[in-house]
């Protein structure tokens, strides 16, 4: 059976999207449609489904390195920002954006809140792992077969 890592990551991202947006839970807030994605940006995202793609990639990096929280997810989504003739300054995501999305991932029963030692954070449920299986199940390899000599 294929693993997450034999799908090439925008492909299982995409898919996953398809997916979220048939969900109840997961959906783009009104406020959702001027904001930008971090202080890095200078414009909005030109998607028009961009909430379902970062809800679904929000899913799977929390499949990969869960249990985290959303600094550490912000880290993922930041940028550095062009600051004219200074030097660039990195700057990390939107953090009420991936709170909104784990608040509306968690409500649909696909991640949950764990503490594991001194580690507090969000991991992926059954539920959540048997979305991803099927949405990989979907789309096989995604073109990473690897040739034999």
């Amino acid at each position: 059976m294929a693993t997450m890592y034999d799908v090439t990551p925008s492909e299982l991202v995409s898919a996953a999207a398809q997916e979220l947006k048939k969900s109840k839970s997961v959906k783009l807030p009104d406020w959702a449609k001027v904001v930008k994605t971090g202080p890095a940006q200078e414009h909005p995202p030109l998607l028009k489904d961009w909430w379902y793609q970062r809800a679904a990639s929000v899913l799977r990096k929390v499949s990969m390195r869960g249990p985290i929280g959303v600094s550490k997810i912000r880290g993922f989504y930041g940028k550095k920002k062009n600051r004219g003739v200074r030097p660039e300054h990195f700057y990390k995501g939107s953090g009420k954006i991936i709170r909104v999305v784990l608040q509306q991932l968690e409500e649909e029963g696909l991640i949950k809140k764990v503490e594991k030692g001194i580690h507090k954070g969000k991991i992926i449920t059954p539920k959540g792992q048997s979305l991803l299986d099927k949405v990989i199940k979907k789309h096989g390899t995604g073109g990473t077969k690897k040739t034999e000599a």
